[in-house]
């Protein structure tokens, strides 16, 4: 099914979606007991490094029942800590939605993307292989496509639409935050160019790697997407841009527009609807 602007699924979604802020007050209220929070510290070996991760689990959790696992990813200059300590409500999504929660670290400026000119940036082959390994080896985790999401802010959200993309045998569904869907119009910014090169050197490799260039490698069906962005964010034509792209190749997708800009007030709001989209398709809804 293909969602135009700010449109759900069904009925029984849209009563969902009004019951989000008093499913956390009852929550609240009956003294649910917090989500686990650890920082993990994990090791790469394609960039020969450790790397840290935030890791919640929520407060149901026991060894022997498996979790599915929703993959967090912070922005551009940000790190595995930030979802975390921005917007500490994801606690209680763990425990609403009886999820694992992780926060991996894509570094100052890597895009999610293993770099085509420096080997030191291998954050796809991490991500996606290394830290999904570590995840299910020491976690009780549903080891399978249909128990693992993606979903980020800004770089995250173009880092999650990326990873889902080209790994569609790990991840079943995926979302953006005002994600930088399209990297060309920002050649000079954001620390793009120490990952994929010049701009002018090589512009195919920079169409190649944005979002908007690769809807070509979906089909229907088979990904599930939810994308969203605030009407005011410096990013908002290119997800327009990706939206009509999506459309016109017939890849069913939720597509939301809010009030807002390129904030924490606006992606803490936004995680919230994002994080029962996965729900639902961990429980075979969507």
């Amino acid at each position: 099914m293909n969602n135009h602007i700010t449109i759900t699924s069904n009925e029984t979604y849209i009563m969902l979606k009004k019951l989000l802020p008093i499913l956390f007050l009852v929550a609240a209220s009956v003294g649910v007991k917090a989500a686990k929070v650890d920082t993990v510290l994990t090791h790469s070996d394609i960039m020969h490094k450790d790397i840290k991760a935030v890791v919640i689990t929520p407060q149901t959790y026991k060894k022997k029942t498996p979790y599915p696992v929703l993959y967090l990813m912070h922005g551009f200059s940000g790190n595995y800590a930030d979802w975390v300590s921005k917007v500490p409500s994801i606690k209680q999504l763990a425990d609403v939605y009886n999820m694992i929660i992780v926060c991996p670290d894509g570094g100052f400026s890597s895009w999610y993307m293993d770099s085509p000119v420096n080997k030191d940036w291998m954050y796809d082959t991490y991500i996606s292989s290394e830290l999904v390994k570590y995840i299910d080896g020491h976690y009780a985790t549903i080891k399978d496509r249909a128990g693992r999401a993606i979903t980020g802010l800004s770089m995250g959200g173009h880092g999650a639409l990326y990873l889902a993309i080209t790994h569609q045998d790990v991840y079943g569904a995926a979302g953006s935050m005002s994600g930088g869907v399209d990297l060309k119009p920002f050649a000079k910014d954001f620390g793009i160019s120490n990952i994929l090169g010049k701009y002018e050197d090589n512009p195919d490799s920079w169409a190649k790697h944005s979002i908007v260039g690769m809807i070509d490698q979906l089909k229907p069906d088979v990904l599930k997407l939810t994308i969203d962005c605030g009407a005011s964010d410096f990013f908002m034509n290119a997800n327009n841009q990706l939206h009509d792209l999506l459309l016109k190749a017939k890849i069913g997708h939720d597509f939301t527009v809010r009030p807002g800009g390129h904030s924490w007030e606006y992606w803490g709001n936004s995680v919230q609807y994002q994080a029962l989209f996965f729900s639902r398709f961990f429980n075979k809804l969507n």
